[in-house]
């Protein structure tokens, strides 16, 4: 119990630091976005670009995060694998930015981005500063300085929120009233969303900064053995990360190409973006599990027994189906965050939310793949997601459109939540609660096709019955998993 209430409460730690501005970013600019860009396509240009952020993020960073918390634990390496890994990196974010400003043209006419190529370019710099401030922040993780690392990431948050609304209100509204005036004359009408991936290029450069104190402790003794070590660990992950990454966005991109009617493409890319927004709810709760999850995960080793990952497992199911019910009960009340131009594709929300919570059940799952040393097999696992999730958007796409997308991400999580738990049996056998998350998850499918198909006919007698299922299914998941015991009792 005392571990699992240490585990949470690092979790809530690092929520303050990773959920917190990207639920402040999702509070303030989902709506804010939705209401400046009328036209769904232009948002849909925001959701598309990046798409292919995440993907370079993986790629960058080459899984150097993971293996210095793996390798850092050795004694007198900690210097040594913070410097590898930060030159690793180093090293691919001058090939991504000098790659990308080299092949402009051509990079910008493959994604059909020519009239705005200078996108690509400033795209290149916001990934390459990112990764490079990653490897800062996994130290700060590492030394279990969360309150450091949640003031940087606030401010991380605050800078860009306020040059957002800087860009694209206060000096659009500038313009317009003293067009002549020296501070106005700057302002180009016609760069539209290019102001917002402006304003994340000076926010990932001004943290960068911030966090630079922390690039002082470079300078270990670069070891050809912990180089190596590092790659042999990390590359079977950036294989994972680059497959997950494609699980997680792919469907964003593919959009534009297999919508049938290309005129509209950005308009549904738009509208199925903003849909996304309201379910990245149950992302941000799978990675502030994450980011506490990892450092707890290779500290202990395999040294106290296997018994506590199943607890671990038991109460993120029923904490995570608790906020599925919580979200799809008051879509309602959510939907208000979206622009009205952009409603039509609230559809989706429940799907990507069960996806996401299977997305977390596979890092769950993890544990005996990285505790194990068999990072490969987890990028089998990944890898074959990332079929499933290109082989349904291809066939499902044409067909029903967005929707396609969406089944498309469920589909791809649970075959790899499925196949990571048949596999991890034989490999390392932990003793996890099967039934109880079965159980868990037909209750909340049934409460979920009630709220969904039975029409009370009033708002109030609607939400007071949404309101009676939901504490029911909490109280099903302390029965099940013993909350209030972990979190009350000393």
């Amino acid at each position: 119990m005392k571990q699992i209430r240490q585990l949470a409460g690092q979790t809530a730690i690092y929520g303050a630091g990773t959920i917190l501005p990207k639920f402040l970013n999702w509070i303030i600019l989902t709506p804010f976005y939705t209401r400046i860009f009328v036209d769904q396509a232009d948002y849909g240009s925001i959701t598309e670009l990046y798409a292919y952020v995440v993907i370079l993020n993986v790629i960058v960073t080459f899984g150097m995060e993971t293996g210095f918390f793996r390798f850092s634990q050795q004694n007198n390496s900690f210097r040594s694998v913070y410097t590898t890994a930060f030159l690793v990196v180093l090293v691919l974010a001058t090939i991504l930015v000098s790659g990308v400003n080299l092949f402009i043209k051509p990079l910008s006419e493959l994604i059909r981005y020519e009239e705005n190529w200078q996108y690509l370019s400033w795209f290149s710099i916001i990934v390459a500063v990112d990764c490079l401030a990653a490897i800062p922040f996994a130290k700060l993780r590492r030394e279990e300085r969360a309150k450091r690392f949640t003031i940087l990431k606030l401010a991380n948050i605050s800078v860009n929120l306020l040059l957002i609304i800087f860009f694209l209100k206060l000096w659009p509204a500038l313009y317009e009233s003293h067009p002549d005036a020296w501070f106005t004359k700057w302002y180009d009408p016609e760069l539209k969303v290019g102001y917002v991936f402006l304003a994340n290029l000076i926010t990932s450069i001004s943290v960068l900064v911030l966090i630079s104190g922390e690039l002082r402790f470079l300078g270990g003794p670069l070891k050809k053995s912990i180089l190596r070590d590092l790659l042999k660990y990390s590359a079977p992950l950036v294989i994972v990360g680059i497959a997950g990454a494609i699980n997680e966005v792919a469907d964003k991109i593919f959009l534009k190409f297999l919508l049938p009617e290309s005129d509209s493409a950005m308009k549904e890319v738009g509208q199925y973006g903003a849909s996304y927004r309201i379910a990245v709810i149950m992302t941000l709760f799978v990675q502030m599990f994450r980011y506490a999850f990892e450092p707890f995960l290779f500290a202990r080793k395999k040294k106290d027994g296997t018994e506590i990952y199943s607890q671990i497992m038991n109460l993120f199911v029923g904490m995570g189906l608790a906020l599925f019910l919580f979200t799809v009960f008051y879509l309602d009340i959510f939907k208000v965050f979206l622009g009205p131009n952009y409603h039509e594709g609230l559809e989706v929300v429940p799907l990507i939310l069960l996806a996401n919570l299977f997305v977390g059940v596979f890092y769950n799952l993890s544990v005996w793949y990285k505790l194990s040393d068999l990072t490969r097999y987890g990028a089998l696992l990944a890898i074959g997601g990332s079929f499933v999730t290109i082989a349904a958007n291809f066939i499902l796409i044409p067909r029903i459109g967005y929707m396609g997308s969406a089944w498309a991400t469920i589909l791809c999580y649970f075959s790899m939540m499925l196949g990571s738990y048949l596999w991890g049996r034989k490999v390392m056998p932990i003793p996890y609660k099967i039934w109880d998350f079965l159980m868990m998850l037909l209750v909340a499918l049934v409460m979920f096709a009630v709220h969904k198909w039975i029409d009370p006919g009033t708002d109030l007698i609607k939400y007071s019955i949404n309101t009676v299922m939901l504490l029911s299914f909490l109280v099903l998941v302390n029965w099940r998993t013993g909350l209030m015991k972990i979190f009350f009792v000393r």
